[in-house]
């Protein structure tokens, strides 16, 4: 499992998936994320600015994130 260690109080999900290497680009995480294909805590998330703060759990493609402060 990924980790993201917060520099301030979120990040947003877009930003997260794209600094994890999850997607190559911001255009990538764009389409992943409003396809559906990334869940946020075990629910599906099309909000790319969706905030995301100490303790989320990010999946996508058979990989996890977790945001950890």
């Amino acid at each position: 499992m990924e980790k993201i260690v917060l520099r301030e109080e979120f990040i947003k999900l877009g930003q997260a998936i794209k600094a994890a290497g999850f997607v190559g680009s911001g255009v990538e995480a764009k389409i992943v994320i409003q396809n559906g294909e990334v869940t946020v805590n075990g629910s599906v998330e099309t909000q790319r600015g969706k905030k995301l703060y100490d303790g989320d759990v990010v999946s996508f493609n058979g990989q996890e994130l977790k945001i950890v402060k």
